[in-house]
């Protein structure tokens, strides 16, 4: 079977940036099944759902598991042809924005949208849970993945009608992007 995904999860929402991410996506799953992308990115809106909070990790992406309905060599090739567009979803975005100015306030709203993504990782996500609950996958190459650096606040509540208000509606309602 084959199983894997790939997600954004933003800090501050740019629609552009999220139909370029979706678009490449999009395509290739349309190279190998129509019915892909509509299937795989519900399954990741649905996986990447931190339930305890009512929202998900970011923005959507892919994801699927246990994919075995038809021949391993067609899934393989589907497979890698994600794998080989993660640069083609992610850098014309981190080009885009990598000189971006921020002030001190979207940096403490970056360290709390890491908080979610740790929240995920550790509680839900089903490679992290397996690798630490078996001894199988090894700790610190878990540990890894998790940002640096995170912020958590009590019932932190974004100011209504600002950006950061804005992307948690996203985070709370996931939606079609193209």
């Amino acid at each position: 079977w084959f199983g894997g995904g790939t997600d954004i999860t933003p800090a501050y929402l740019d629609e552009e940036d999220m139909k370029h991410f979706h678009g490449v996506y999009k395509e290739v799953c349309d190279k190998h099944d129509p019915a892909f992308y509509p299937k795989f990115k519900k399954w990741a809106d649905e996986y990447f759902m931190i339930s305890h909070r009512g929202e998900t990790r970011g923005l959507g992406g892919i994801f699927f598991d246990d994919l075995n309905d038809r021949d391993p060599e067609k899934i393989f090739a589907f497979a890698e042809e994600c794998l080989n567009n993660v640069a083609a979803a992610y850098v014309p975005i981190i080009e885009k924005h990598k000189n971006d100015a921020f002030t001190e306030e979207q940096k403490r709203w970056q360290l709390l949208r890491r908080g979610r993504y740790v929240e995920f990782n550790l509680i839900y996500d089903r490679g992290t849970i397996f690798g630490l609950k078996t001894g199988l996958g090894r700790t610190e190459s878990i540990m890894m993945t998790l940002p640096e650096v995170a912020r958590w606040e009590y019932n932190h509540q974004p100011a209504p009608g600002s950006e950061e208000e804005r992307i948690t509606k996203a985070f709370r309602q996931p939606r079609e992007w193209l």
